[in-house]
């Protein structure tokens, strides 16, 4: 199980969780909840045997997809390394034409296939890049070679992608109706560029379904860490701290920050409230944003997650002849995972004396299994935290006004 542990007292109000747990089970787009037990055994092993074949006649898979479509499988992919000779490349997720051309550049003359993930098909960044992928596929391989190559991922039975994709012969895996774009790494939506990139997804869905029924488990809902968490969020928010840093002392995490960012962001900042989801990575950003962290604005507070294991490989500080010059003798070998984990343990303790409230979310190793249970922990504590708040998590109405004023200036019909 994910840990939590707070230096914030936690007053839980167990008929508050339960009324709000009970709520999130009813809604319609609830289907994560069950998903480590309830997920397509049929359309997973289509997924394998697909991955299966991109890896055989492929150097590159371009995943298109923006938001909840590309965030989750690559936080996993940059936190467990690419494992295949197949690198998961990532295109739509911009509408910047240097990142295009990078992508084309490394690409090059390499065999690709691409996998579109879109619910609609129409969400402007992706369906751009499409096309101008397709087009390179076309190209390259013509309309038959082209349409065996792409891989959609889409609505079951709607939309301009899932049309296109039945007219041309693409594969299509599908886009689950009672689960959002933000909440859906665990499905088709990630689990095809995951299994390309080599990760063991039998094991990423073991984790999640282990945290799963841990909290099924558990008799009394307060000592579920991700109740807690969430619990101590609203609680926080009620005392006007509105800014939650999420601090990671692993550089491998950063994707997953950005995943938990859009997670909370979307389900959460709705009725012009929610707390503001913000990410550093330790130590890098305590020599940017730690003099701020440290006298700034108490408006915020922190949660720092950590990776009890984070890995075999370590290295000792070295001994070197001559004078002290740098000054480190006293630190000729330690060993460097020692060394930052005292920074951790420093820092906290500096940032909790400084009055911000610091709380510690610990995953036991980096591995598919931890990586599941975290995935699930958060996706349970933010849908808590947003019910508790008095907010739907899963909607985000807020994002259609940019799209809006886009299209009218992109003169599209009708805006």
């Amino acid at each position: 199980m994910i840990n939590f542990s707070t230096d914030q007292p936690i007053a839980i109000n167990l008929n508050q969780v339960e009324v709000a747990l009970s709520e999130i089970r009813n809604d319609p787009m609830s289907g994560w909840l069950e998903l480590p037990d309830d997920y397509n055994c049929a359309e997973f092993s289509a997924i394998k045997k697909s991955a299966e074949q991109i890896r055989g006649d492929s150097k590159f898979l371009v995943c298109i997809g923006i938001g909840g479509s590309y965030l989750g499988h690559r936080a996993i992919i940059e936190a467990l390394g690419q494992k295949s000779s197949t690198r998961v490349l990532y295109a739509g997720n911009s509408l910047s034409p240097r990142s295009l051309d990078k992508l084309f550049n490394e690409i090059g003359d390499a065999d690709f296939s691409v996998n579109i993930i879109s619910k609609s098909g129409t969400t402007t960044e992706p369906a751009i890049a499409f096309r101008f992928f397709k087009e390179k596929l076309l190209k390259k391989y013509g309309r038959e070679g082209t349409a065996k190559r792409i891989y959609a991922t889409t609505d079951a039975n709607k939309g301009a992608l899932h049309g296109e994709a039945i007219q041309e012969g693409y594969t299509r895996f599908v886009v689950p109706d009672n689960i959002g774009g933000r909440y859906s790494v665990l499905t088709a939506v990630g689990l095809l560029p995951l299994t390309v990139a080599g990760i063991n997804v039998d094991a990423l869905l073991t984790g999640a379904k282990s945290e799963k029924d841990d909290y099924v488990k558990e008799s009394n809902l307060g000592n579920i860490p991700a109740v807690q968490y969430a619990t101590m969020r609203a609680a926080l928010l009620q005392q006007k701290y509105d800014t939650e840093i999420l601090a990671t002392f692993n550089p491998d995490l950063q994707y997953i920050e950005e995943w938990w960012k859009q997670l909370f962001g979307e389900s959460e900042g709705k009725n012009h409230q929610g707390i503001f989801p913000a990410s550093v990575i330790y130590t890098t950003d305590l020599h940017s944003l730690g003099q701020y962290l440290q006298e700034g604005r108490r408006n915020i507070f922190e949660t720092v997650l950590t990776v009890e294991h984070p890995g075999l490989v370590d290295f000792a500080v070295p001994t070197l002849p001559g004078a002290d010059v740098d000054g480190l003798k006293y630190l000729e070998d330690r060993m460097l995972g020692d060394i930052n984990n005292i920074a951790r343990e420093a820092t906290i303790t500096a940032h909790r004396t400084g009055g911000i409230p610091v709380s510690e979310i610990t995953m036991p190793d980096l591995s598919e299994s931890s990586l599941g249970a975290l995935i699930y922990f958060f996706e349970y504590s933010c849908a808590l935290s947003a019910k508790l708040s008095g907010v739907n998590p899963f909607d985000q109405p807020g994002v259609e006004a940019y799209k809006n004023n886009m299209f009218h200036l992109l003169g599209k019909p009708g805006f």
